[in-house]
């Protein structure tokens, strides 16, 4: 293999981008004084540039990754334990470079719970933990301890288990049921291997294993992807397992606490965990960020759909009311909308929802009158099919995937603008620990207890960074003129 082969080698890239990952967040460890940390991610760095050079070698002499180096990859698994995902997930391609779809999903599923299980055991340092703690940490544990047997099995003996029909899908099933816990990536499992176990076309299994191997392709799409789930899966465990008083009931006796193990995060100026309110504060973010999105997504995608497709009476009296709506920027609206009905989280989710509408629709109608001038569409018309039959069935379905794209990234600046009207004391109520609420409260210790701004201001960043990483892989995945 050649050294032009070598740069398009996605676990080279991978490999490479962990290391400048791990070594940055050495860096950052140790300048805020966690030496431990900053040590440990120093040693992962270290054994990660050793990896990407034994990867180099195999792959510059032979073109493959040779089985010592396999070996060497699964020490790197280790630094799981320390929470470095970037060079764990590179460690679970190592051990399996030719891996199939399935591998991918099930070793992100594993570092979904290792890393809900890592963030809720902090909970044991507490004074006391919730009544359903040791219940649900149990539950959390055995999915773990199964993650680890699927994966074993989809690495050593995929190929057999696969023709085991009534295996992979009592499997399925499970992992179905499992997902309940907010892993996404168990639920994508579990449909990928109920799909190759039906009697589906296989021109339908192979267009879902089509853009799943060029999505996961994308390591920070999926990396996105992986905080996105994570936050998702801590945010629905959290109800059984983390204390609500401590997010939200005053404790005049722990005023502005330092950072320790029983409060990881400090407390703020009423004595707060704010470790538990970032927890409490994510399920809010997403859940506001999620409704905020989806609402304009339906509502501007009908709109547009039925605005593209009929006739230009139809077409212009929406574009044209839509566009009054277009012409009043979004957080204005937001805000005038709030000032007239009062700040509350329902108020917050029509505020934000409204203004994204017409962007929806425009993006939606173009698409419809693309796709409205295509062959098929006429064979529909010539079948004698009804305009709302073909808009339905055909029209709405093949104009859809730039609207996921879409929705997916600016889902993002959802999450933003909730925390900034929340930051301005417009947003949800001031006692709900929202990201938003909690840097508004921290803003004010930044020369004393910084950390209270920070972290809320990381929390924030990080995941309308995961939402747009994940946008872009999307965008790339469903691109037809790049696949």
């Amino acid at each position: 293999m050649n050294h032009v082969s070598l740069k398009q080698s996605d676990l080279y890239k991978q490999g490479t981008f962990a290391l400048v990952v791990s070594l940055a967040l050495s860096l950052l460890f140790l300048f805020y004084s966690y030496h431990v940390l900053a040590g440990l991610y120093f040693l992962f760095s270290a054994y990660q540039l050793i990896l990407i050079l034994r990867v180099r070698k195999d792959l510059l002499m032979t073109g493959e990754i040779q089985e010592r180096t396999r070996r060497l990859g699964k020490i790197q698994l280790l630094s799981l334990l320390g929470g470095n995902v970037f060079t764990a997930t590179f460690a679970f391609r190592v051990i399996k470079n030719d891996s199939q779809i399935d591998y991918t999903f099930a070793y992100y599923m594993l570092i979904t719970d290792f890393l809900v299980i890592g963030i809720t055991l902090l909970n044991l340092f507490k004074p006391y933990v919730s009544n359903t703690f040791i219940l649900s940490m149990s539950i959390l544990i055995a999915l773990l301890i199964i993650d680890m047997i699927v994966i074993i099995i989809l690495a050593k003996k995929g190929d057999q288990i696969r023709k085991n029909t009534t295996l992979f899908k009592s499997l399925a099933v499970f992992l179905f049921l499992t997902s309940l816990t907010g892993n996404i990536f168990r639920f994508i499992l579990a449909y990928s291997l109920l799909l190759k176990s039906s009697d589906r076309d296989q021109s339908t299994v192979d267009k879902w294993h089509f853009f799943w191997v060029k999505l996961s392709k994308n390591f920070t799409a999926m990396i996105g992807l992986l905080f996105v789930v994570f936050i998702l899966s801590l945010s629905i465990t959290s109800y059984g397992t983390f204390v609500t008083s401590f997010a939200t009931v005053n404790d005049y006796s722990m005023l502005l606490t330092e950072p320790n193990l029983t409060y990881p995060f400090g407390t703020d100026n009423f004595g707060r965990d704010v470790f538990s309110r970032i927890i409490f504060g994510g399920r809010v973010s997403l859940t506001i960020g999620v409704i905020t999105t989806v609402t304009p997504l339906v509502i501007g995608g009908i709109l547009g759909a039925v605005a593209g497709f009929y006739q230009k009476a139809i077409d212009q009296t929406i574009m044209r009311i839509l566009d009054v709506l277009y012409a009043i920027p979004g957080i204005l609206l937001a805000i005038a909308i709030i000032a007239a009905f009062g700040s509350n989280t329902i108020n917050l989710i029509i505020a934000l929802s409204v203004g994204s509408i017409p962007t929806y629709a425009r993006t939606m109608r173009a698409n419809i009158m693309m796709v409205s001038n295509l062959d098929y569409i006429e064979a529909a018309r010539a079948l004698g099919e009804s305009d709302a039959v073909i808009l339905i069935k055909h029209a709405i379905p093949n104009a859809f995937a730039p609207m996921i794209v879409r929705a997916t990234l600016t889902i993002g600046s959802a999450v933003i603008a909730t925390s900034s009207l929340s930051f301005l004391g417009l947003g949800v109520e001031p006692h709900i620990p929202e990201w938003g609420n909690v840097l508004r409260i921290g803003s004010s210790y930044l020369e004393s207890e910084p950390y209270l701004a920070i972290i809320p201001g990381l929390a924030i960043i990080l995941l309308v960074l995961a939402f747009n990483f994940l946008g872009d892989g999307l965008r790339d995945a469903l691109d037809p003129k790049m696949n």
